[in-house]
């Protein structure tokens, strides 16, 4: 199996601000996207930089009410947050410095 990688998430200015894990780049973007406050009409963009490399993954995310899943359990609200990526061209951009 793969490790947790650690992903840092960037603004449009290169400033970065938190730490979110995942075995995979679209794990780190989801957990980000259902954070934010984007909608499937103005959707925004997640930048996330893999520590220890110069690549940094660029997401389109936003968040959707749902109806819960039927075997929810008890606790469980009727309508839930679903959180939804989808990677931008270019998908990785290459920093010259970290």
């Amino acid at each position: 199996m793969s490790e947790t990688r650690n992903f840092v998430l960037r603004d449009s200015k290169g400033n970065e601000h938190g730490v979110f894990t995942g075995k995979q780049p679209r794990q780190a973007a989801l957990k980000v996207a259902n954070r934010g406050k984007g909608t499937k009409s103005k959707p925004e963009k997640i930048m996330l930089r893999e520590r220890g490399t110069k690549k940094v993954h660029v997401f389109l995310g936003w968040k959707e009410m749902v109806a819960a899943p039927k075997n929810k359990p008890d606790w469980m609200p009727d309508k839930i947050n679903k959180p939804f990526v989808k990677k931008q061209k270019p998908g990785i951009i290459k920093l010259d410095k970290v």
